[in-house]
């Protein structure tokens, strides 16, 4: 998962949202946690684990929970022999009701010993809190659907046919993608009416209250760019005017100053509408303020003083990566920079490049687009018979917070889904820290109880679009 869901409450929102009630502990909670152990401490990093093997693992729970091999498919392809994946089906009572598919991925991002103060692919839970890489994005999902599927197998079947896909690649842009072979090449196996996957869920207060709820219906279009610069360089005790480094850093700083002008679409706009209800009134306004007129400055100036407001209104470029010279009594002969952007709906991969050579003003800085990720995310319909059940269970778990439709700021794998016909909605239930909890950096974290309320809550929730009795 790239995003870091909702848009930040504040702290003066949390004795209105208040605590959770309490509630007696699922059964199978044992069973759940090493599950997630052994989950999490299969490294599935890109350069040195393998999915493959975390695929065949919970591959061997589900055969032991009684699934027959004719349910678990386990499927790689030899060129990316550790990119694996499985589907698993759990059949319904009514051959005319479309499938649930539950999609997570299983693949993290990378994670240095050194840097983590604990191992990063050992499990530790401490102080409330489960640490390690995956822990949360998306092994925390991944976790839990499978769970769901295991402990469905024991009730009485439902109406509907429940589907499972946990895949690889959704980390790495360029790298084998699970759910895009699946969607490309077993199209039938994963059918269905529409899928639960990442991307939504919620925010925590710093202390643990719940904060916001969130069912993602849209996402930006991730996309990188290569700026890059050239010259002959030559010895450093003779410098040049056109030094690349300083060529390329120019035009860096100019597109660091730019703010790309606020967009919003639908689904933003009834974010903002129903996230002002739930915020203090100070925030409140300034939301109630932009859904009504995008443009309104004093608002927008509010708005982006938060890094995820600020991404919920606009299209974002940022540098990530960065490399120049080739020995340090050198010039330089050539500077590159990654610049990853997150594009709003409605705008495109070639005009957000264009906009980007106007920003750096430098015929000698070239501006290129890699390759997509994929294709371009298209809005899940905000269905009442997908909203009406979370909302339902929302004001039973989580009283006082409503399901707000988001458009995440990072990217999914539900593009690939949605390309292929299948609605895809990030599922809210499973409440993330208020920082972010490390996704994607040191010492990923999730709180134990919020993981666990989350077990209950997607549990319940798939039970009630499957029609489970």
């Amino acid at each position: 998962m790239k995003s870091l869901l909702m848009g930040m409450c504040g702290l003066a929102a949390m004795a209105a949202c208040g605590a959770t009630r309490a509630a007696t502990p699922d059964p199978g909670t044992a069973s759940f946690r090493s599950l997630y152990k052994e989950l999490v401490e299969t490294n599935t990093t890109l350069s040195s684990g393998s999915c493959t093997l975390a695929a065949g693992r919970m591959a061997a729970r589900l055969k032991a929970a009684g699934y027959p091999d004719s349910d678990v498919t386990l499927f790689s392809v030899p060129e990316h022999p550790k990119d694996g994946g499985l589907v698993a089906i759990l059949p319904g009572t009514d051959p005319g009701a479309r499938p649930l598919l539950l999609l997570a991925h299983l693949d993290v991002v990378e994670a240095k010993r050194a840097d983590w103060d604990r191992d990063p692919f050992a499990l530790v839970e401490e102080n409330g809190f489960f640490y390690a890489r995956g822990a949360s994005d998306d092994k925390s999902m991944a976790a839990v659907f499978t769970d769901s599927m295991i402990r469905l197998k024991s009730e009485p079947r439902s109406r509907r046919t429940v589907k499972l896909a946990l895949t690889c690649g959704e980390e790495t842009t360029g790298a084998f993608n699970g759910a895009q072979w699946l969607a490309e090449n077993k199209r039938d196996l994963i059918d269905a009416g529409f899928a639960l996957n990442e991307g939504g869920g919620g925010r925590l207060s710093p202390d643990g209250k719940p904060l916001s709820l969130a069912m993602q219906v849209a996402e930006k279009t991730a996309q990188n760019y290569i700026l890059e610069t050239r010259n002959p360089g030559g010895h450093s005790s003779m410098p040049r005017p056109d030094n690349a480094i300083y060529e390329l850093t120019d035009g860096l700083a100019r597109i660091q100053a730019y703010k790309f002008p606020v967009h919003l679409n639908p689904t933003t706009q009834s974010f903002f509408q129903q996230q002002a209800k739930v915020v203090p009134a100070s925030l409140g306004v300034a939301m109630s303020a932009i859904a009504a007129n995008p443009n309104d400055k004093l608002a927008e100036t509010v708005l982006s003083r938060d890094p995820l407001l600020n991404s919920t209104l606009r299209t974002t470029c940022v540098a990530t990566l960065m490399e120049a010279g080739h020995a340090e009594n050198a010039l330089p002969q050539r500077a590159r920079a990654n610049i990853n952007c997150r594009i709003v709906p409605g705008e495109t991969i070639e005009g957000v490049r264009h906009k980007l050579v106007e920003l750096v003003d430098d015929p000698g800085v070239s501006v290129t687009a890699q390759p997509q990720r994929g294709p371009i995310g298209k809005p899940a319909p905000l269905d009442p018979a997908v909203f009406g059940p979370a909302e339902k269970l929302a004001a039973e778990m989580y009283p006082g917070l409503p399901i707000i439709p988001l458009m995440s700021t990072g990217a999914t794998d539900s593009i690939y889904l949605s390309a292929a016909g299948i609605p895809s909605y990030g599922a809210p239930g499973i409440l993330h820290e208020y920082d972010g909890g490390g996704v994607h950096g040191l010492n990923e974290h999730i709180r134990v109880d919020a993981l666990m309320k989350g077990r209950t809550y997607l549990y319940r929730l798939i039970k009630a679009y499957a029609g489970t009795p």
